[in-house]
């Protein structure tokens, strides 16, 4: 079991402001899990009363929509936190977290969080300023659904994955994502998806392998999509 004060999620979250005393106190009551590719960390609806540090991997966050559709809201890698929200809502999730890759994640419970929360207003400022920033992607997110076509979304949506989680050795994107999912994160129907990545690729802007997709020309794909 790695020690916390070394962990990449402190670095990164909102942890960072802990001390060492106090980062020895999580590391006495946390549950270290690996998550398979596929296996969910929490479903919507559930009483999570904790906070998830993702350690390794990646996971999608997606909401059921009324057509019974998971709609992809925001991929989550190494170094974040899931569950602030509802923790300190004291809610049940209102997002499912599943795993696309096999994970390393540690859970703390609540009553350690909220002890630290009321204890170390730096920590406490931390955690809101993400919260904060959440909602403010969550608006931005709706206004780019609502102005932008789902060509254009599409392209960027590509080019997030590239910047963020980066490529292969082969160039290819790191994140594999099915056609279905892809989509569900552009917010359209997956025929729509498929047949607007075998445009990108036939003005070769994208190259496609079968699930594996490399961009090969970044401003080119941006410049085709509007």
């Amino acid at each position: 079991m790695s020690k916390c004060e070394q962990c990449i999620v402190r670095e990164f979250s909102s942890l960072k402001a802990l001390n060492k005393e106090e980062l020895l106190k999580i590391a006495d009551c946390k549950s270290s899990y690996t998550i398979k590719k596929g296996e969910p960390i929490f479903t919507e609806g559930e009483n999570v009363n904790g906070i998830f540090c993702i350690k390794d991997g990646v996971c999608k966050l997606t909401k059921l929509s009324a057509n019974g559709n998971d709609q992809i809201v925001k991929l989550i890698s190494k170094g974040e936190l899931l569950g602030q929200r509802s923790m300190i809502s004291d809610e049940p999730v209102n997002l499912s977290a599943v795993a696309l890759e096999d994970m390393e994640v540690c859970f703390i419970p609540k009553t350690e969080i909220m002890g630290l929360f009321n204890q170390n207003n730096q920590f406490s400022m931390n955690m809101m300023r993400a919260i904060c920033g959440d909602l403010k992607e969550a608006d931005e997110h709706l206004v780019t659904m609502a102005q932008k076509s789902v060509k254009q979304r599409l392209a960027e949506t590509l080019v997030y994955l590239q910047d963020t989680f980066g490529i292969n050795p082969d160039n290819s994107l790191k994140v594999k994502l099915s056609r279905e999912e892809l989509a569900g994160m552009v917010g359209t129907a997956t025929e729509s998806c498929i047949r607007l990545l075998s445009e990108f690729n036939k003005l070769g802007v994208i190259e496609l392998s079968g699930k594996k997709i490399t961009i090969t020309n970044k401003a080119q794909l941006l410049k085709a999509a509007n």
